[in-house]
């Protein structure tokens, strides 16, 4: 069977996230995370970098907390264009908020740094090696999870200017990872159905998806959530955005997703729909 493809030039959009907090959680993004606030409407607080969205925070006090083994968001991965601006974000979150740290990794095809929000949402900072340096076997992009030092990554790339103005660069979400219940299920509703290609799979634990060759988009663990159910509305993941290129696009992926019976919600400028788990994935053409 042929699967239709998302776009090569597919990107991921902002994620929003419901919090409890919203003056805590829009200072930790803004001044350590080194994002800009790009709107504030009401009870929302968009940040990003430059005209590019990456973090929408929607006041919802009265939603609990999400439980510890439910499907959801496992973290927000923002990519930055360079190691310089990577080294500076991930310092000025380490010097503010160093209980926030998670660890760090170089994946081969990138070099990442893990930290969790006030409110217990997952953030990768990462940096991507260039597509040059990726080494493909059969389709599968090869990565791995290699020792990281966090002090020589900074020694060597924080410049004296990312010391003390960080955040004036570009950066964007370069790609969403969720908790879900299962991977064969994941699979089939994010590869066979929205039209993601598989880059890397770990057996049933985890399976990593893009469009156009990256190294991935999105991804799917059961780490923490094997066998997790539909989700009920908590703080934490609102809504994962995609991008795609052109109305052309938008249009046949929301003919292909009411062809294999999932419902859509469809105003001609988005098109939104629930995964297997209830995340809220929304669709929108171009920037």
């Amino acid at each position: 069977m042929t699967v239709d493809l998302l776009a090569a030039d597919t990107a991921m959009g902002a994620v929003t996230l419901d919090v409890a907090d919203l003056d805590v959680m829009t200072a930790y993004y803004r001044d350590a995370v080194t994002l800009s606030v790009l709107t504030h409407e009401g009870s929302t607080v968009t940040l990003g970098r430059g005209s590019t969205p990456i973090v929408v925070l929607r006041h919802t006090p009265g939603l609990r907390l999400a439980g510890p083994h439910q499907a959801g968001l496992f973290h927000t991965a923002i990519l930055f264009p360079t190691q310089g601006e990577l080294a500076a974000a991930v310092h000025s979150v380490a010097r503010q908020h160093p209980g926030t740290f998670r660890g760090s990794a170089d994946h081969l095809v990138s070099q990442a740094f893990y930290f969790d929000d006030p409110e217990g949402n997952g953030i990768e900072l990462y940096w991507d090696r260039d597509r040059t340096q990726w080494s493909w076997t059969h389709g599968r992009v090869e990565m791995d999870t290699l020792f990281l030092d966090p002090q020589a990554f900074l020694q060597q790339h924080l410049t004296p200017e990312g010391r003390e103005q960080p955040g004036t660069g570009e950066a964007e979400v370069g790609h969403v990872h969720l908790s879900v219940g299962d991977v064969g299920t994941a699979r089939e509703f994010y590869v066979d159905r929205l039209g993601f290609e598989t880059t890397a799979e770990l057996g049933s634990q985890a399976l990593f998806v893009s469009a156009g060759g990256y190294h991935h988009h999105m991804a799917m663990n059961v780490w923490n959530s094997r066998g997790a159910g539909r989700r009920q509305r908590t703080l934490g993941l609102g809504q994962v955005d995609i991008v795609v290129p052109a109305a052309d696009d938008l249009g046949a992926l929301s003919e292909r997703m009411r062809h294999y019976g999932i419902q859509t919600r469809d105003d001609g400028r988005t098109v939104a729909f629930d995964d297997p788990w209830a995340n809220l994935i929304r669709v929108t053409a171009g920037r």
